[in-house]
């Protein structure tokens, strides 16, 4: 059966006779996406198709509102119908359950939460900053930490096999230093693939709920350790031969990313590698990229960088070699690495 092409959700639309379909049609599928997650039911299908009848029964719904729900998920083509029967596609079945490559549930369950933050975007804009920003809002909210994590974590798995085709390991390198590595994954997946290596992952305290188990799961306790804290307000020792900085630089200011860089500078031994992933800002910006700079003044009041911003303050805090490599599909950001 010829799959369909989705069209690219990055791209504005803004071709809808009715203006409203624009801001209607966007709201309900996320919703109806999300809601699914929530019910298990793109997980209920992993092991083959059911009737709504069958699939209301195992995810504890009623029939009529599943009918309905399933009804417009495939009209937007994230599942089939053959019969009386509907299944995922290929595509949710890759993204969104645990019999795919990696399962972004936990991003359908994050942005649940998201959706009420959204809500205060007016006044955002208004004031041009964040009434509250996330990492206060999961002061006040625990159960925010565990959910952005397992959020982050989907993200890590599909971005882990890029990181050890792209990063180069030296046989002399020992200690690697995780900062901002909450979920453990990007360190596990070193530390097993290179076992020279131990980690050190440092995060706040309400993004290391679950990465202990995680560790201990993974066997490798006795050479990953965590160390809570944040960026600003911590030591990170003077022996460091590789540093990740992985999706944290859009998160803090300029000033605070070259103070950062700096100080993981001081904390490399000659010979050492620094790892940034990043959403780099261009001097065009596409949808997805203004998505996600407003996004982050939302949640955290800060922005994306240039290329330029952060080759300017390697180079101030010595170092040298640095390169760029634009991952596959764009949508995974980029690569930025530099000797010290």
């Amino acid at each position: 059966m010829p799959r369909t092409r989705k069209p690219d959700v990055c791209q504005p639309t803004g071709s809808a006779e009715l203006a409203m379909l624009d801001v209607y049609m966007p709201m309900m599928k996320s919703s109806a996406i999300i809601s699914a997650g929530r019910l298990g039911l793109f997980e209920a299908l992993v092991e083959g198709p059911l009737t709504a009848a069958e699939l209301a029964e195992k995810i504890h719904s009623s029939r009529r509102g599943t009918t309905m729900l399933v009804d417009f998920l495939v009209a937007i083509g994230y599942l089939e119908k053959n019969g009386e029967s509907f299944a995922n596609t290929a595509s949710t079945r890759r993204w969104f359950t645990s019999a795919g490559q990696v399962d972004y549930t936990p991003g359908l369950l994050w942005t649940h939460e998201a959706w009420a933050m959204m809500g205060s975007l007016a006044e955002t804009v208004r004031k041009g900053e964040p009434e509250q920003t996330l990492w206060e809002a999961m002061i006040e909210k625990p159960h925010l930490g565990p959910l952005f994590s397992a959020y982050m974590g989907a993200f890590a798995a599909d971005l882990g096999p890029d990181l050890l085709r792209h990063v180069p390991v030296l046989p002399g390198y020992r200690h690697l230093l995780d900062l901002g590595g909450s979920h453990g994954l990007h360190s596990i997946r070193f530390c097993q693939h290179y076992p020279q290596l131990d980690a050190l992952i440092v995060d706040m305290p309400s993004a290391l709920t679950e990465t202990g188990p995680e560790i201990e799961k993974a066997g490798l306790a006795g050479r990953i350790r965590l160390s809570p804290g944040t960026l600003q307000e911590h030591d990170w020792g003077g022996e460091n031969d590789l540093v990740f900085y992985l999706s944290v630089a859009h998160n803090h200011s300029a000033d605070e990313n070259r103070l950062a860089i700096r100080q993981i500078g001081d904390s490399m031994n000659p010979g050492g590698l620094l790892v940034i992933h990043e959403y780099v800002a261009e001097t065009s910006l596409d949808a997805l990229n203004a998505a996600f700079r407003l996004t982050l003044l939302l949640e955290t009041g800060t922005q994306t960088h240039r290329h330029e911003d952060y080759c300017a303050w390697l180079k101030a805090a010595g170092f040298s070699a640095i390169e760029r490599i634009d991952l596959e599909p764009r949508e995974k950001g980029s690569l930025i690495l530099a000797r010290r």
